[in-house]
């Protein structure tokens, strides 16, 4: 499933350069952190009216790409 990571933005002048969503100031780590600790998608859109379901689906999609990558492992 492919999530606009148009939404994603990165500005080394806003939030220490840290990736935030559509150039407002809550990071993605924000709304990460907010899932990883139990809060749905529904509780963080009520609490953060400026942001949509489009942006949480992108914050995961941004985790799951940047964790992407090969590891080496010695033989």
């Amino acid at each position: 499933m492919f999530t606009n990571m148009d939404r994603i933005t990165i500005n080394s002048g806003q939030c220490g350069g840290r990736p935030c969503i559509r150039g407002m100031r809550i990071r993605v780590k924000d709304v990460l952190d907010m899932l990883a600790g139990g809060a749905t998608a529904e509780e963080i859109l009520a609490d953060y009216p400026d942001l949509e379901a489009e942006d949480i689906r992108a914050c995961l999609s941004y985790a799951s790409r940047y964790l992407d990558h090969s590891v080496l492992v010695a033989a």
